[in-house]
Parts: C-alpha cells; structure tokens; sequence
C-alpha cells in the first residue's frame, strides 16, 4: 500500500508543481482572445471575444478589440476555437479507485456527482480541494437507503417512518451533501424522508422505490429521479404498480443474474405508452421541479454494438485489469451482444423516445452517465457520449449542452456561481477546436480544460491520460 500511495504521490506531482509554477510567475490573469464563447444560456454564439480570468472568477467578458490584456497576463489565442462552461456528470461511482478521477479533468469534466457516497469519496474531495490530487468537485450522496430487502451491501436500511427520519439525520451529520434514495424503501418511511430532508434542508434523489409512484415522489419533493426506466414504467399503458411488482419479482433471482436481466430488459422493451398519464406526469414534473437524469448509457452503451466492438474499444487502455474483466463477463454484455440484441434496441428505441417527449414537454433533463457502474461507460470519455445520445433523442446541441451545464447547476442551486460562460462565475471552462453547436460531438475535441482560474492545455491533458493508462498496466486499482 506504501508503495502505491508512494507511485501516486511521484505520478501527480509534475501536474501539481506545473500550477504552482505558473503562478508564481508574476501572472496574475489568464486571457482568451478571439474565441467564440458559447456560454450555454441558451443564446446564440459570440465570436471573435476576449474572456479576462482573475482570482479563480471570470472577471470580463467583451469583443476582443475593446478590452485591454491586463498586465503579466497568461495569453492565449484562441482563434477559431470555442470556449464553453465545464461539464459536469450528474451521475457517477467513482469506484475505480482516485487515480482515474483525472479522466474527468482531462474530458473537460470539472463537476460530478457522486451517487453513492462512501468516506473516501470525502477524503478525496478535501484532497482535490487542496491541490494534491487532480479530479472534478464533486456533490457526494449518502450511502444507498434501502428497505429490509437492500440489493446492495452497506446500505443504510430502514423500514419505518422513525428509522427514515433518523437516516436523513445521520447522513447529513456525516457530510452528505443529498439523501439518495433505493428501491426497496417503505412508504411511510420514504415520505418520512422526504419530509425529513425538507426540515434538515438536504435535497433528495435516486430511485422511485416498489410502492411509491413516480407522480408521487415528484410530490414529495424529490430532487431528481434517476434512471430513464423509472420514467417508463410510470408512462406505460399497464399500471405502474403491477409492472413494479414484476420488477421486484425479478430480483427475488440474484441481481445481475441471467434471468434477472432476461426480464427486466423484456418487461421494459415490451412497455406501451399512455399519452394521458405521460402528459399528466410530465406535467407534474414541471410543476414541481422534477428533474430527470436518465443516464441513456445505462442500456445504450451495449445496444449497438457486438463483441469485437466493445473488445476494440481505444479507451481500454485506461481501464484497470479489474474493470476489463468484470466488464467482459458481465451478464448484460453478453445478453446485449447475443440473444437479447433486439431486445435492447427496442429498449434503445423507448429510452431515446421518452427523453425526446419529456424535452417537447419542458422537462428538466440532466446528463448522466452512471460510470463505473455501467460496463463499457468509461469515466469522462462517457459523458460525451451521453451528449450525442440525447442529440440523438431530439435535443439541439444547445440542448443536449445544457443537461450537463446550466441544468446541471440549476439542479444543484449553483447557478449563480456555475453552469455558464458569464462575468462573475467561476472559471471552470472547456476550450474546444471545433463548434459543438455544429456536431455535439465537437465536445471532445479539447484543447484546454480550466478549472477554478488554472489552464491545463492540450499537453497537460495527454500527461494525465499518460498517467492513468501507466496506472491501469501496472494493474492498479487506488
């Protein structure tokens, strides 16, 4: 264990010191000229502007020709490149251990959260706060709280109104910044949560558990309602309560078991629509600000693509050993690219239908990607897959742009310090070689990612990778 932190320790340090440098210069802002900010409000592109950067903060923001470089600046000149907020990835597991978090960094992911909190997720942040370790902010749930039949280990389980109340009231002790929400929770302890968290002033997101409906967890106030499935159960023609019962029933088998999965896929793929009850919900989510992540690469990540495919995949390389194999045996991988194929691209089909509804609709729509969790859903590379896949839903590349910036902010009650390119707000910024308002896949052409007011340009980013995939050959997983 000495030996790795000591591995660790030798591999971020140039990136650390390369910071401290550049301050210590004499440089007291950092200047783009003539970019083309795209500052995901929703307006058009301005080009050929100058971007002042001081103390962490965007401090001006003009055409080029009338603003003044302020004096022992960081120039750079960014003609013909396209300047936009960072990303943030509303749904994450940074399970691969902390030296894959600057996979994020080096995607242009300055912000994720975390939705499944655990002490080092903590320990980590304090570490990327202070400069030792590169990674994203981060906006860390509790543990999972479940009911008496949690799916996963270490949950928090409660099965009544007082246990809820006392779940809401440690995790927040603890440091958590949400309550995140499981399946199996009761109903009089999951409302006991909702009304506990109002009290304690703690949002709360996650699941929509067995016996509580969508509509009504919208009512109680839930922040946000993860996984895209939720949604259509709620839509379907059945009723959402028979078809949760199914589900249920399904994880009597062992989750992640070949009969698990033969059925929950079947039962999803298989849904039919009720205009009425989408419209109504849908509704119901606008009026009580709902948001919905529906992390599309849960299932869409395998949909379209066969063995040799995924096997092939360049961003292998920065995987550890570990993750490779769980992700090659995985069930879900082998009923995706074998006999459940059609399966998942009707699921494909009613997942990338229902977001495009909820978009026509007015509903808040986040991007997630649910990495680690997700095979072949690589941290920071993900996200802008997620982007191309709600593109591919429907959404405008302004659109698509806003699920992981300004909504990701709005969300979080940070908009006024995030989430867009304007005076004020903290320097958190992607600078990209081509237009994503083009092609949304132009997002991954980064030149340069700043976080808080410092510049990691195009051969700090490829050190990082350089790192993570050293890190990974070794068979590294902390």
């Amino acid at each position: 264990m000495k030996n790795a932190l000591l591995f660790l320790l030798v591999c971020l340090l140039p990136l650390e010191v390369s910071g401290r440098q550049e301050a210590s210069s004499g440089q007291t802002a950092l200047v783009f000229t003539h970019v083309t900010v795209i500052d995901a409000t929703g307006a058009p592109a301005k080009p050929d502007m100058m971007v002042v950067i001081k103390g962490g903060r965007i401090a001006a923001i003009s055409i080029t020709a009338k603003l003044d470089v302020p004096e022992n600046a960081h120039v750079v000149d960014a003609t013909g490149k396209f300047l936009i907020p960072g990303l943030w990835d509303m749904h994450i597991h940074p399970g691969l251990g902390k030296n894959y978090l600057a996979l994020f960094t080096a995607n242009g992911v300055t912000g994720v959260r975390v939705m499944r909190g655990e002490p080092v997720d903590h320990k980590w942040r304090q570490e990327i706060s202070a400069g030792k370790l590169t990674g994203p902010r981060m906006v860390i749930a509790s543990p999972f709280i479940d009911g008496p039949a949690p799916l996963f280990s270490g949950s928090i389980i409660v099965s009544n109104e007082d246990e809820g109340r006392q779940a809401v009231r440690k995790v927040k002790k603890e440091g958590a910044d949400l309550v995140k929400v499981f399946n199996d929770i009761p109903p009089d302890a999951y409302f006991a949560i909702a009304d506990e968290a109002k009290k304690q002033g703690i949002p709360f997101a996650g699941h929509v558990p067995y016996l509580v409906s969508a509509a009504e967890a919208s009512d109680a106030g839930q922040q946000s309602i993860e996984h895209c499935y939720f949604v259509l159960l709620a839509c379907s023609s059945r009723s959402e309560e028979e078809l949760k019962k199914e589900l249920k029933e399904t994880l009597v088998t062992r989750p992640g078991s070949l009969p698990h999965v033969r059925a929950r896929v079947k039962q999803l793929a298989d849904i039919t629509y009720s205009g009425k009850k989408t419209a109504e919900l849908f509704a119901r989510f606008i009026k009580n600000n709902t948001w919905v992540c529906p992390t599309l690469m849960l299932y869409l990540s395998l949909s379209f693509r066969d063995e040799e495919d995924l096997a092939n995949d360049p961003r292998l390389k920065y995987m550890p050993l570990s993750a490779k194999d769980s992700w090659k045996n995985d069930v879900y991988v082998a009923w995706a690219t074998g006999e459940g194929r059609a399966d998942y691209k009707k699921l494909c089909e009613k997942h990338l239908a229902i977001v495009g509804a909820m978009r026509r609709a007015g509903v808040g729509l986040l991007a997630g990607t649910d990495t680690t969790g997700v095979a072949y859903c690589f941290p920071g590379f993900g996200l802008h897959d997620e982007l191309a896949l709600f593109v591919q839903a429907g959404l405008s590349p302004m659109e698509a742009l806003q699920t992981a910036t300004y909504n990701a902010a709005k969300c979080l009650g940070k908009l006024d310090s995030m989430g867009t390119v304007e005076r004020g707000k903290i320097a958190d910024l992607v600078l990209l070689d081509a237009d994503p308002l083009q092609d949304i896949r132009n997002t991954q052409k980064i030149a340069a990612v700043v976080v808080g007011g410092k510049i990691f340009q195009r051969a700090a980013l490829q050190k990082m990778l350089a790192r993570v995939e050293a890190t990974a050959k070794k068979g590294r997983k902390m």
